[in-house]
C-alpha cells in the first residue's frame, strides 16, 4: 500500500463515481479502477459499493478513509516538518557565552536569529570561559563565547574565530579622585584598591593584568572579584575601588560611573566564537549565517574555515 492508493481511495469518496475521480486525479478510470480492486485485495474487505446511483464508502471504507485521511495529513506534515529541519528553522541551539559578550555583538545576533528562527529552543548559558570551552569540547553545548580560544584536550577539534577586539579600561565612580582623569597609569592602579574579574573563571585575563601590573602587586592579589563586567561596573558605582575590564564596557554608560584609559594600552584576550568542526546541524549553520550577515569580517573568517568564499566589512567593533 502507498500514499497513491490513500489519494486514489479519498477522490472516489468525495466524487462517488470512477470517471469523475480519475479526471481529478489527472489519470484513466481503468488505473483507477485496478488500483482500487488491488487496494480491496490487500485490505481483505470491499471498501466500496458500486451501484446505478453512484459509488459508495461501505462501513470498512468509512473506517478506512478516516484513517488514510489522518495519514495523508501526518505525511504532508512530516514532510513540511522535515523541510523546516533541513532549514534549521525548528530544532535546538545551545550557547555558552561569558556575560561581556551581552554587551557585543550577542544582542543583535541573538535578536536577529530569535526573529528568523523562532521555533527554533535557544539554550543560554552565561558561563566563564573555562567552563563554556569544557562544556563545549564535551559536547554539551553547541556554541561557546568566551575571551580567547578554548584550549586543551580536544580543542584541535574546535573552530574558533574571532568576533570582538578589546583592551583594558578603567571605571570609577564619579567621585572617585581618577573620575576627571582621561587615563590612568599603571603607577596609579598599584595605589588603588582594584576589582576584577574571578582569576580560576578567566585566567588569561588574569595573566594580563599580573603582566601590567606585576607578579608580586599586592593591589591585585587583595582586589575584590567579581563575576562578570556588570558587577565591577555597579561595585566601581559604589566606591568600592577602580574596575578593570573589557573597553566593550564603554557600550554601558549608567549615572555615577567615569571610564578611564590605562597606560601603557594593554590588549585582553579576543572574544571567540567556538563550536565543533564535525557539527553539520541546519541549526547551527542557520545561526553562523546570522553572524556572517550581522558580522561580514567574522563571516569571512568562518568561510576561510569552513571552505567558503564569502567576504565582508569588520562587525567587531573597535572600541
Amino acid at each position: 500500500m502507498e500514499a497513491r492508493h490513500l489519494r486514489y481511495a479519498l477522490a472516489l469518496a468525495a466524487h462517488g463515481h470512477f470517471g469523475r475521480a480519475a479526471h481529478a486525479l489527472g489519470i484513466a478510470q481503468p488505473p483507477l479502477s485496478k488500483q482500487i480492486a488491488d487496494l480491496e485485495r490487500e485490505i481483505g474487505a470491499r471498501l466500496f459499493d458500486r451501484t446505478r446511483q453512484g459509488v459508495f464508502p461501505t462501513a470498512a471504507g468509512e473506517a478506512f478513509l478516516a484513517r488514510a485521511r489522518r495519514a495523508l495529513e501526518e505525511m504532508t506534515a512530516a514532510t513540511v516538518d522535515a523541510g523546516r529541519a533541513a532549514r534549521g528553522e525548528t530544532g535546538r541551539l545551545r550557547l555558552g557565552f561569558i556575560a561581556s559578550a551581552l554587551l557585543d555583538p550577542l544582542p543583535d545576533v541573538l535578536g536577529r536569529f530569535g526573529r528568523e528562527r523562532p521555533d527554533v529552543r535557544l539554550e543560554l548559558h552565561e558561563m566563564a570561559s573555562g567552563r563554556s570551552a569544557t562544556a563545549l569540547i564535551a559536547g554539551e553545548l553547541d556554541v561557546a563565547v568566551t575571551l580567547g580560544p578554548p584550549r586543551g584536550a580536544g580543542a584541535e577539534h574546535l573552530v574558533s574565530v574571532p568576533i570582538g577586539h578589546d583592551h583594558l579600561i578603567a571605571v570609577v565612580s564619579s567621585a572617585h579622585p581618577y573620575a576627571g582623569q582621561a587615563s590612568v597609569s599603571v603607577d596609579q592602579l598599584r595605589r588603588q584598591p582594584l576589582i576584577v574579574a574571578a582569576g580560576e573563571d578567566e585566567p588569561a585575563v588574569t595573566a594580563g593584568l599580573r603582566t601590567l601590573l606585576g607578579e608580586d602587586t599586592a593591589a591585585l592579589d587583595g582586589a575584590t572579584v567579581a563575576r562578570d563586567v556588570h558587577t565591577i561596573i555597579g561595585l566601581a558605582a559604589c566606591g568600592v575601588g577602580v574596575g578593570l575590564g573589557p573597553s566593550r564596557m564603554l557600550s554601558v554608560p549608567r549615572p555615577g560611573i567615569r571610564f578611564c584609559e590605562v597606560t601603557p594600552r594593554t590588549a585582553l584576550p579576543d572574544l571567540v566564537l567556538s563550536f565543533a568542526d564535525r557539527d553539520r546541524s541546519p541549526v547551527l549553520s542557520a545561526f553562523l549565517d546570522i553572524v556572517r550577515n550581522n558580522c561580514p569580517d567574522v563571516g569571512a573568517a568562518l568561510d576561510r574555515r569552513l571552505g567558503h568564499t564569502r567576504v565582508g566589512d569588520s562587525c567587531a567593533k573597535q572600541p
